[in-house]
């Protein structure tokens, strides 16, 4: 009987803790941002990726976390001796969510969608020199360039370019169909986004069987969610006030690191004042970076004075040249023909960058006599009157795009920046392959906008994670927005 009692108490013991095991197969996720949509092809929206990039749609290529490029659904690519050719061989056995096989006719369908005249494809300009995409055979497909391209395979592991399916694309923007290690479950809007694990997935099988994004905005908000346990990761902590408190905390782990988020006070070169260049440099002296680093996130910030990461090698410190100086920002309003300043919008989307960043900056543009008339808006609004609208003075936004510079190519983009020469320059950039060569113009081009003052450069965007102890395999760095659980897990 005791041999038995024993048998039976063991039994339960292991039962329990199998059942314990079994219960760290799920994760929830705090996001300050909800995506407006599910479709990363057709947005400008970062908050997409961070739910679906890697975990739910795939491209060619991928970013890990290190900001290297890697295969992604494709498994090997050539490239021609002029440039002009790739071909790319795709991994066998790959399908979509929905059951049905990933092949070439899928790349192409993605990649002509990128480029067709209807596109809504917030980076096209990235793939304009694909002037065709063939399907050679079902596991190989070859993309042909107008003029060589040197980032074209760093520019196809964007979100932007993620393989779609012409069966599923209707419904893409509700019902998100990919081909990654996670299967879209659920989307209860203003709440959260549910995935679960795909069990017919090409790669290694996630340790996670089920992953919840919550969306909170608040950051007094997103401190009691974590203190109280209810999530157990917020990605980019949108309270770093707070943070100190949680290193404090055994529950607690704090991950550190940088980002592609070069945060800017983005300027309507199209709209008076702004389209004079005296204003624009006026409106740079009168702001105090650190001031706003300090105030608003607490220290953590690196200051900037143009569109490029201080983390990338061919980054040039120019803020020196838009230093704080307000008697100078006044003198320029006076030669540009306003001694008393003049009156402008400033739009501020959620986050709290440019919430409690905005504050400070109106308050600073106040002392040279730039009134500025802060609107809080919500995301999408900001996608539809700033961004497609261009209906805005200033704005302040984290652009985490991976090394972004050639936007200011574009003088369609929101801010309306049109140079000629920049864009030669870029279209020069994009056909070079030395890397000597290519460090120069990225110099160069750094300094052609610091000169046109074309935004206001603040500070690139420090990445504060607080997850639980037991959570590991979590990106410290935002390559891309993307929140990858591929390689997530709870530690035993």
């Amino acid at each position: 009987m005791t041999y038995l009692r024993h048998l039976l108490l063991g039994a339960s013991t292991a039962a329990l803790m199998a059942g314990a095991a079994a219960a760290k197969d799920d994760i929830t996720i705090a996001l300050q941002l909800e995506p407006p949509h599910m479709d990363p092809t057709s947005a400008a929206a970062g908050a997409i990726d961070s739910v679906l990039y890697t975990n739910v749609f795939e491209g060619l290529t991928r970013f890990m976390g290190d900001g290297s490029v890697v295969p992604g659904l494709a498994e090997s690519w050539e490239i021609s001796d002029d440039g002009l050719t790739y071909t790319f061989k795709l991994r066998s056995g790959v399908t979509f969510h929905d059951g049905t096989t990933m092949d070439a006719e899928d790349v192409k369908f993605s990649l002509d969608r990128i480029g067709a005249d209807d596109s809504a494809n917030a980076q096209k300009a990235l793939y304009e020199a694909i002037s065709e995409v063939n399907v050679i055979d079902p596991m190989t497909v070859e993309i042909k360039l107008s003029e060589p391209n040197g980032n074209m395979i760093f520019n196809l592991a964007w979100g932007d370019a993620v393989i779609v399916a012409p069966e599923s694309i209707e419904n893409i923007k509700q019902m998100p169909i990919g081909t990654g290690a996670f299967k879209f479950a659920n989307w209860a809007q203003g709440d959260k986004v549910e995935l679960t694990r795909n069990d017919a997935y090409w790669g290694d099988a996630p340790s996670l069987a089920s992953a919840t994004f919550k969306f909170i905005s608040d950051p007094t908000a997103a401190f009691a969610s974590v203190m109280a346990e209810d999530v157990d990761v917020f990605v980019s902590f949108p309270a770093p006030e707070n943070l100190p408190q949680f290193e404090a905390d055994p529950r607690f782990q704090v991950l550190y690191g940088s980002t592609e988020g070069e945060t800017i006070l983005s300027t309507n070169n199209k709209m008076p004042p702004f389209d004079n260049v005296k204003v624009r440099e006026a409106l740079a002296h009168a702001i105090d970076r650190q001031a706003i680093i300090d105030g608003a996130m607490f220290g953590m910030g690196t200051p900037i004075g143009t569109h490029f990461a201080p983390h990338n090698p061919a980054y040039v410190d120019l803020t020196a040249q838009s230093n704080y100086d307000p008697e100078k920002s006044r003198a320029l309003l006076a030669e540009a023909g306003f001694p008393d300043g003049f009156e402008t919008t400033l739009h501020l989307p959620p986050p709290s960058y440019a919430r409690r960043g905005g504050e400070i900056i109106a308050a600073q543009l106040a002392q040279v006599g730039i009134k500025a008339e802060i609107t809080n808006v919500e995301w999408a609004q900001w996608l539809e009157t700033v961004f497609r609208g261009k209906d805005f003075g200033l704005t302040i936004v984290s652009h985490t795009e991976p090394m972004d510079i050639g936007i200011y190519a574009n003088p369609d983009y929101y801010f309306q920046y049109d140079n000629k020469a920049f864009q030669d320059l870029i279209a020069k950039l994009n056909v070079t392959a030395d890397p000597d060569m290519r460090t120069e113009m990225l110099a160069e081009a750094q300094q052609i906008i610091a000169d046109d003052y074309v935004n206001g450069y603040l500070f690139q965007l420090a990445l504060a994670t607080v997850a639980k102890t037991g959570v590991q395999g979590l990106w410290e760095n935002a390559p891309t927005q993307a929140t990858d659980l591929t390689g997530v897990s709870w530690s035993e």
